[in-house]
């Protein structure tokens, strides 16, 4: 499996990576970023999306998205202490393809389509023929750590 996930993603074998779960099918990378396993995130009938968003898989549609989980978007996904941040991906301009979380030593990690999720230098490790380039960073305050008096950041409920 390393050499085709070296294959497909040219930067993880320059920083270095770490599979860190088996296969599991029941989320994809979209909700492992929204700290979830046990749905699929993406804009269809089928699948989890926020019930107050449109379903169209557009950049801004994601970034609304993370956006109900607290999330803005930042200028760099370099560490903050007291800040989580995810990053977007997409190609052609418009077309969100995956996304990362940062974990806090400042590490991230993937979770690959189906596949198995790993962890990563950065989110340029995963800029790729397949999932585009990095090109949306958006952080949100770390559980534990809000400013006093700042409310929770809302978080959609569990499937119907």
């Amino acid at each position: 499996m390393s050499n085709d996930l070296e294959r497909a993603f040219p930067g993880l074998a320059r920083g270095g990576y770490e599979i860190t779960s088996p296969r599991d099918p029941s989320y994809n990378c979209i909700a492992w970023a929204a700290g979830e396993t046990a749905r699929w995130w993406w804009p269809t009938d089928q699948t989890y999306w926020p019930s107050s968003l449109p379903p169209h898989p557009t950049v801004e549609a994601f970034v609304k998205a993370f956006r109900c989980l607290g999330y803005e978007r930042c200028g760099d996904a370099s560490r903050e202490a007291g800040w989580e941040k995810i990053a977007i991906y997409a190609k052609d301009g418009d077309t969100p393809t995956h996304a990362a979380r940062q974990l806090p030593d400042g590490t991230w990690t993937s979770k690959l389509g189906r596949d198995v999720d790993i962890k990563h230098a950065d989110p340029d490790a995963m800029r790729s023929n397949m999932y585009g380039d990095p090109i949306v960073i958006m952080r949100r305050q770390s559980k534990g750590e809000l400013s006093p008096g700042a409310p929770e950041p809302s978080v959609p409920g569990p499937i119907s």
